[in-house]
């Protein structure tokens, strides 16, 4: 065994300052944003977890919806779609994961980020979806400019030593502006309604979708297309597996676990299905730790019990009740 192997096993070398899930995963503080965002924005969070600097982490992401991210801290590697970079100190724009893309970190870390909803992008004049798919992109290369938007800029604008929920209130702020500079225009509601019933179903029948919403069933699929950058098929099964793995690390409601399992036609459908998407097959999935995963894909899960109205914005979460 290496002693990156070593470090890696030491659960207890890593803490977070917004606590911890029962299994040992790091949570963060995340929240719906400030109404004024809300056409644009899914999702804020920031994460903030102390650990020796020679510590691995390990991991990966895998996201539905594009992240512009502050990295305020920590030494990142991520193997995307055009190899392993390094990232350290910018703000990046990550393209949403058509599966699992493997990260590490080596110290403690600490990032803000802002997860946009889909047909965001295209509004505030960033790139083409498609092609920042399994990406990383530096800011300054898509929405950066000489007043306060390049990536150093940004960062003087936060106090990477200062309250999270501070950093959360500056980038609502910054995102504000950088929407009226885009003059961006609300996603089509055509795409809210997808998402939200992605949310409560992922094997939803398009054909009846399309009629539902008396849309042509061609054009939504090109909206949805441009939107997330994939197929609405692709979008759901990504969708499903998501579901899965949020049961599996235990920031998902428990109650569902068995309706959720139950999209797929069998157990070795669902294997099949969640080994393309984590390379792993549930059973080893559900034995190892995913830190970074277990951050998203919480977020992610509070803003589905919230779109679905399971819960009331910033409400008490299943997974977060004590006892």
């Amino acid at each position: 065994m290496t002693a990156d192997d070593n470090r890696r096993s030491d659960d207890t070398a890593m803490r977070s300052r917004f606590g911890m899930t029962k299994a040992g995963e790091p949570l963060s503080l995340n929240r719906a944003p400030c109404d004024e965002l809300a056409p644009w924005v899914a999702r804020i969070f920031a994460v903030d977890v102390d650990a020796p600097d020679d510590h691995l982490i390990d991991c990966g992401l895998c996201a539905d919806t594009p992240i512009l991210r502050m990295l305020f801290r920590g030494r990142w590697t991520a193997k995307t779609r055009y190899g392993v970079g390094a990232y350290e100190r910018a703000a990046a724009f990550f393209g949403p994961q058509s599966r699992l893309m493997p990260v590490r970190i080596r110290g403690g870390f600490a990032t803000l980020g802002v997860a946009l909803k889909p047909g965001a992008v295209s509004t505030l004049k960033g790139p083409d979806v498609a092609d920042t798919l399994d990406r990383i992109i530096y800011y300054d290369d898509i929405f950066g400019d000489h007043t306060w938007g390049t990536s150093e800029q940004l960062m003087k604008w936060f106090d990477p030593d200062g309250a999270p929920e501070r950093w959360l209130r500056v980038a609502e702020k910054l995102l504000v502006q950088l929407i009226e500079r885009a003059g961006a225009k609300t996603p089509d509601p055509i795409i809210e309604a997808f998402d939200k019933a992605a949310f409560a179903d992922p094997n939803l029948n398009l054909a009846d979708f399309a009629s539902d919403h008396a849309v042509e069933r061609r054009r939504l699929e090109r909206l949805v297309k441009k939107a997330y950058g994939q197929t609405p098929k692709q979008v759901l099964r990504r969708a499903r597996a998501l579901d899965i793995a949020a049961n599996l690390i235990g920031v998902a409601d428990s109650s569902e676990a068995e309706e959720i399992a139950l999209r797929y036609y069998d157990q070795s459908h669902l294997i099949r299905e969640f080994s393309a998407f984590f390379n792993n097959t549930p059973k080893r999935f559900a034995k190892n730790k995913h830190p970074l995963l277990a951050i998203a894909l919480e977020a992610r899960q509070a803003r589905r019990m919230e779109v679905l109205g399971r819960v009331s914005p910033g409400g008490d979460l299943p997974w977060r009740k004590l006892g």
